[in-house]
């Protein structure tokens, strides 16, 4: 049997490891703080975006998920997908990273509960 931690605690520290590592990281939307989904967005340093989930992947187990928009560096796409996700699920927490590999970041701390 394997407990999860709760959802705004692994917000909270993968927030923290983002900002002690010189990035910024925002909460654009507060979820159900001990099981609400996680939407990423993710911009590196390159100018590049994306958006992902933590959610089940094939094989069971939890991983990013690709999710939003064909066009993630669109903005205006962008926010309209995540209010509208946040519109039907309002235990959605959006996060938003702005570091190098923040892909990297995310996987270490939401993944490895």
């Amino acid at each position: 049997m394997s407990a999860t931690l709760p959802t705004g605690l692994l917000v909270s520290a993968l927030l923290k490891r983002v900002n002690d590592a010189g990035g910024m990281g925002m909460v654009r939307a507060r979820g159900e703080p001990s099981s609400g989904a996680i939407l990423l967005i993710l911009n590196d340093n390159n100018g590049n975006t994306q958006l992902v989930e933590r959610a089940l992947g094939p094989t069971g187990q939890p991983a990013l998920i690709p999710t939003g928009p064909a066009d993630a560096s669109d903005p205006l796409a962008r926010e309209s997908y995540w209010q509208r996700r946040r519109a039907r699920d309002p235990d959605l927490w959006v996060i938003e990273l702005d570091i190098a590999s923040p892909e990297r970041f995310a996987a270490e701390t939401i993944l490895a509960s």
